[in-house]
């Protein structure tokens, strides 16, 4: 399985995580068994051959709302995919559907990736407070950076995420942990370095938000996805 991710254009930074690939070279005929773990992003997919199935069978484009627990899936083993992730607040800009209309699920939706960066990078001042808020370590600290009250967070939040500003921040500080999990020598050090009370702290979260131990983390993660 080859999993790679690419970084946004900096001026899409503060929308765009990432953009990522993955492709599978098997047995076109078998189901391959995957795990999404949550990671705070809004995923726009397109596979480009194979098939995939979620709870039935995956148009060859779609998008994948918020998750709060891993999600298992099955792509077949000739599978490849494209897709951006995406900073949840960037999905306003692409359609009018809420994003709780798609939490824990995924819903058809046309990936025209060249479309979708000249959508987003017209809106620099929403790009802004993104970045803002994923360089923020606490909830004061995003009502810090974009100038926002407590109040006013939580509103914007509730429009723009759907999730308060601490639950987001939770799922952020997971992913951040997790997917930089592989080859890491030292648990307690790597639970230090992404903001964990201490490695009991990143374990149990861990068997929380990806279902596994830090130790079978620390061989199977790809980026979010569990192989």
């Amino acid at each position: 399985m080859d999993y790679r991710e690419f970084a946004p254009p900096p001026h899409l930074a503060g929308l765009i995580k990432l953009r990522w690939t993955l492709a599978a070279e098997g047995d076109p005929g078998a189901w391959l068994p995957q795990q999404a773990t949550p990671d705070g992003c809004v995923e726009v997919i397109r596979r480009i051959r194979g098939r995939s199935r979620w709870g039935g069978d995956q148009p060859s484009c779609f998008v994948v709302g918020l998750v709060d627990r891993p999600q298992p899936f099955e792509i077949s083993g000739d599978a490849a995919f494209e897709a951006l992730r995406l900073w949840p607040w960037a999905w306003g800009l692409l359609d009018d559907a809420p994003l709780s209309a798609l939490y824990g699920r995924w819903a058809p939706f046309s990936a025209d990736f060249a479309a979708i960066e000249t959508r987003l990078a017209a809106a620099p001042g929403l790009g802004a407070i993104g970045a803002a808020l994923i360089a923020a370590s606490s909830v004061a600290d995003m009502a810090k950076r974009t100038t926002m009250n407590p109040r006013t967070l939580q509103r914007w939040f509730a429009r723009h995420v759907g999730l308060p500003p601490r639950v987001w921040l939770r799922v952020i500080r997971f992913q951040s942990a997790f997917e930089t999990l592989p080859g890491e020598p030292n648990l307690a050090d790597h639970a230090a370095a992404r903001g964990f009370a201490d490695q009991a702290h990143m374990a149990r979260e861990l068997r929380a938000l990806a279902g596994v131990p830090a130790t079978a983390a620390r061989h199977r993660a790809r980026g979010p996805f569990l192989a």
